[in-house]
């Protein structure tokens, strides 16, 4: 399982697009340059998962205008993503490939997948475009996420990615005071977040 800074496991995934219906195998290096939003559900055809995937459809061109990419992930098949995003009126407008870990190779590798039931847990990493891991959450089964969350953390994980030396406090985000080592040291933390 890779920590945060290391490097995330390559992969190579048979993936469903439902913006032209299309197949198409993926890779890490597919996404090279760009941040990746690896976001695992545990199944088609279930209840909370399609939330979670219009949660995340409708922040889609925030994402991408951070320069990421998602790749939501089961280990249901590219055939039975097709199904489902064509029967499920919560995915009308999902337009992010939905990848096949139908083996379960990558879940295991990141250690989320139940090798009893075969599905993995709810897990989302976020990949910087160099590809390395910054970011990850593992839930329970019964918890949706936030995509606004997701949007937050990209947010702060570019900006800091590009403002070396700086950091962001709690709930952070684009408006938000960031945080300098020297201000830490001075003590001066608070008088940076306007207290």
């Amino acid at each position: 399982m890779p920590k945060i800074e290391q490097a995330f496991p390559d992969f190579n995934l048979d993936t469903y697009h439902p913006n032209d219906g299309s197949r198409k195998d993926v890779t890490l290096a597919t996404f090279k340059g760009k941040w990746l939003v690896v976001f695992f559900y545990p199944a088609d055809f279930t209840y909370v998962c399609p939330t979670e995937l219009r949660d995340i459809a409708r922040q889609y061109a925030d994402i991408q205008a951070l320069g990421a990419e998602v790749l939501a992930v089961s280990t249901d098949t590219v055939y039975t993503h097709k199904a489902w995003v064509e029967t499920e009126a919560l995915l009308k407008d999902v337009r992010f490939p939905l990848a096949a870990d139908h083996a379960g190779l990558l879940a295991r590798m990141l250690g989320i997948l139940n090798e009893v039931s075969g599905i993995a847990d709810r897990g989302v990493y976020i990949v910087d475009p160099d590809g390395y891991l910054q970011s990850t959450e593992v839930v329970a089964e019964n918890i949706g996420r936030s995509a606004s969350e997701i949007v937050r953390k990209l947010r702060a994980l570019t900006y800091v990615r590009n403002n070396p030396g700086h950091a962001c406090p709690v709930s952070w985000d684009t408006n938000g005071k960031d945080l300098t080592p020297d201000l830490k040291i001075s003590g001066k933390v608070g008088q940076a977040l306007g207290e």
